[in-house]
């Protein structure tokens, strides 16, 4: 893969993050991400799913600046993604992986209809387009997540296809 290819890839998932747009991944980006879940499943903040969800938003925030936050400003740039959290993350998806699984454990639980802990194909769907997932890319990600073909999306299938999305920058075929 060329330099031009590898910076594409790793400027696409830094947009993933950077939910607003600013420049910088930051706390904002995560809570305005649990926000829109929270919103698009009718679920209020306070109950028990909404406080999981935003807990998860905040250790994934937490782990993501300790793993990308260079300089200790409590933002991380495009630079800073780029220059050192991509090749952490890489050394380490296991270590990513369980500093999302919280989140992505809690954004489940909001999806799901019931407390299984496992959600619905089209429910993932529904989740990544409000994070940003283009509808194509969305239903994609969601049936590619259902990897026992049971129409239904669990913990495990998710941490660990999110890891390999962020971690795994391998040229196209």
């Amino acid at each position: 893969m060329d330099s031009a290819e590898y910076e594409r890839k790793i400027a696409f998932r830094f947009a993933a993050f950077d939910q607003d747009g600013n420049g910088f991944i930051d706390r904002a980006d995560f809570n305005a991400a649990a926000a829109r879940l929270l919103t698009e499943f009718g679920t209020t903040a306070r109950c028990d799913k909404g406080q999981a969800l935003y807990s998860g938003a905040e250790a994934f925030w937490q782990g993501m600046a300790g793993i990308a936050d260079v300089d200790g400003d409590q933002r991380v740039s495009r630079a800073e993604f780029v220059g050192g959290a991509v090749k952490r993350l890489r050394d380490s998806p296991e270590r990513f992986a369980e500093i999302a699984r919280p989140f992505l454990r809690a954004a489940l639980a909001v999806a799901a209809q019931d407390n299984d802990g496992a959600a619905a194909v089209p429910a993932v769907e529904r989740a990544l387009r409000v994070l940003g997932a283009s509808p194509d890319a969305a239903a994609f990600a969601a049936q590619s997540l259902d990897a026992d073909r049971d129409g239904r999306i669990a913990e495990a299938d998710a941490v660990a296809a999110f890891s390999a999305y962020f971690t795994v920058i391998e040229p196209d075929a």
